[in-house]
């Protein structure tokens, strides 16, 4: 299992009219998260799209326990918990900054040959540098 964590703070801007942060910013925040676990990982969504594969969302499903505020800090742990395939699915859950947690998504992405536009395997060296992770 592969886990990473990533801190966002709520902008103004995110928050609803009851001073939450609006529920359909977390699709960027977990967006951001992903995209940094895997850079992490030495790997980078633009070096993938630029070598030919793209990652477009499948699923994406939260559960909100407690709201965000203005100004908050999340901690938002994304974690891949099974060897990727054709597809690769992200469990994220987000955290306030006294450690409660606030909700957890499952977001399932499709690893996409840009010239065909059909589901393809991971490139070879997304899996050399995912796979140490997932070693029995």
């Amino acid at each position: 299992m592969f886990t990473s964590e990533t801190q966002v703070r709520v902008r103004y801007s995110e928050t609803d009219k009851m001073g939450y942060a609006y529920y359909g910013h977390y699709a960027a925040y977990f967006e951001v998260a992903r995209v940094e676990a895997l850079r992490k990982l030495g790997l980078s969504y633009r070096e993938m799209e630029d070598k030919g594969v793209l990652l477009p969302v499948l699923e994406y499903n939260v559960k909100f326990y407690k709201p965000a505020f203005y100004d908050d800090v999340l901690t938002i742990k994304t974690c891949i918990e099974e060897l990727p395939s054709v597809r690769i699915r992200f469990v994220s859950e987000t955290f306030a900054e006294d450690g409660s947690q606030l909700n957890r998504a499952e977001v399932v992405l499709v690893f996409v040959d840009k010239e065909k536009n059909k589901p393809c395997q991971p490139p070879v060296y997304f899996m050399e540098r995912i796979a140490s992770f997932f070693k029995n």
